[in-house]
């Protein structure tokens, strides 16, 4: 009796990356919208995409600030919306992949296939560029030990996007055998 043979790799491959695209939809949506994209959301400091909120030893409490106060604290207004876009472009560009994927996979186009890698690859750097700028924005009052659950979730959307990057360089759904394209 024979195995399974390459037509069930493929399939197995191909279902692998519609969860690792499904896996970063959930991260972040869950960073963003769940958690409002606070990287640090503490009883004492809170700083977030849309979100600055320092201790106020006065107040005995935290005090949020808006801009142009945010710009006398360091932060540029372009900086941060830079930010927000790259974060939050992530987020519909990630959106925007699935259906390239199914469309390529049913119909063996190497076009649409190419279209969602695009969408990847821009999410990817889009995701970085926005947190690594938002970063370096608050850096002065942030301590590694202080990120929590939202950034966790975002560095672990970027590895994965990186991860479906490669895979889908790697695997592709032309046909390689010349015979007509799978029904859906």
């Amino acid at each position: 009796m024979a195995g399974p043979g390459p037509r069930w790799g493929r399939h197995v491959a191909f279902l692998s990356i519609l969860l690792l695209v499904a896996g970063v939809i959930s991260l972040l949506f869950d960073a963003l919208l769940c958690r409002a994209g606070n990287v640090v959301d503490l009883p004492h400091l809170r700083l977030g995409f849309y979100n600055f909120c320092l201790w106020d030893e006065d107040l005995g409490a935290l005090r949020c600030h808006q801009f142009p106060e945010l710009e006398a604290l360091g932060v540029p207004r372009l900086g941060l919306a830079l930010a927000r876009l790259g974060v939050y472009g992530a987020l519909v560009l990630t959106l925007f992949v699935p259906l390239p994927l199914l469309l390529a996979w049913c119909n063996r186009s190497e076009g649409e296939w190419r279209l969602a890698v695009g969408f990847l690859a821009a999410a990817s750097v889009l995701l970085a560029g926005g947190l690594g700028l938002f970063l370096s924005l608050v850096w002065k009052w942030l301590r590694l030990s202080l990120l929590g659950p939202a950034f966790l979730a975002l560095g672990t959307a970027q590895a994965f996007l990186l991860l479906l990057l490669m895979a889908t360089a790697v695997f592709s759904p032309r046909a390689q055998d010349g015979s007509k394209p799978e029904s859906c």
